[in-house]
């Protein structure tokens, strides 16, 4: 009989499909380019305080926040493990 073996992703990230400050269609993308190995969950992250005020991305156990989508998006880029190498 084979083990499986988990591979855990070296990213989690999280982002909430109500949030009034980002655009989901738009955003993903984004994040998938910027941290390809990683597990991207979209739903509400019971965040509603600060979700009305800013945008938001859950990354790694932080929440990081931005004025707009793409403030929050390079904000959340230096908290990303195993980055792609650009060429």
């Amino acid at each position: 009989m084979t083990e499986v073996k988990r591979v855990k992703p070296a990213n989690d990230i999280r982002i909430c499909n109500k949030c009034k400050h980002i655009n989901v269609n738009k955003l993903l993308p984004k994040l998938e380019k910027m941290a390809p190995d990683s597990r991207i969950r979209v739903g509400c992250k019971s965040y509603c305080g600060p979700c009305e005020r800013y945008a938001f991305i859950y990354i790694n156990g932080r929440y990081i926040t931005g004025d707009t989508e793409e403030e929050a998006l390079q904000k959340a880029s230096k908290y990303v493990k195993n980055k792609p190498v650009q060429a």
